[in-house]
């Protein structure tokens, strides 16, 4: 089901739901975190954010909770345990990540992923990186603590690697369900 931004309605979706997908969009407004956000960034809609990083760190305290993040919903998870993010890459790597695709390698397997970001986490804070992206760029990040806790960078929903692309919501759905 697609949870609408209803902020204090975090903990009732909370009780209906056996697993969360945190989806790509625009960037985010990093005076959150006491940063000024970039004036590249196309900024996230401001009640989306604020209801999905309550949403994300409410369900810190649910480690049995299944957790998926997508572009955008990665880098909440990152902000979120204490890691930081890039708001605009060097143009060196922003013309590898910005449209298209590229080789990614780590725990979660290796392949060819589509990628659209300008945006990169750069410090994970508690999490564990996962995948990075062959020209060194953060990719995937995990929480081994948890029962299913899994950002990743690229967009598994265009990427037509098995393992890296519908792979991925498979063991999610797994996990949501078991």
């Amino acid at each position: 089901m697609i949870l609408p931004p209803i902020i204090g309605e975090e903990e009732r979706f909370i009780d209906i739901c056996d697993g969360f997908i945190f989806s790509g969009g625009d960037d985010p407004v990093m005076e959150q975190w006491g940063i000024e956000t970039h004036l590249a960034t196309t900024r996230c809609d401001t009640q989306r954010q604020k209801f999905e990083t309550t949403l994300l760190g409410q369900l810190s305290q649910l480690p049995d909770t299944p957790v998926f993040g997508i572009c955008l919903g990665m880098q909440w998870m990152g902000l979120l345990a204490g890691g930081t993010l890039v708001q605009d890459l060097e143009l060196k790597f922003a013309e590898h990540h910005k449209n298209g695709t590229h080789l990614v390698s780590g725990e979660l397997g290796s392949g060819v992923v589509h990628t659209s970001h300008h945006q990169a986490i750069t410090e994970t804070g508690s999490l564990t990186i996962a995948s990075l992206a062959d020209d060194g760029i953060i990719e995937a990040v995990c929480d081994h603590d948890r029962k299913w806790y899994v950002g990743v960078q690229w967009h598994p929903e265009r990427t037509e690697n098995e393992e890296l692309g519908q792979g991925l919501f498979n063991s999610f759905c797994k996990a949501a369900t078991s």
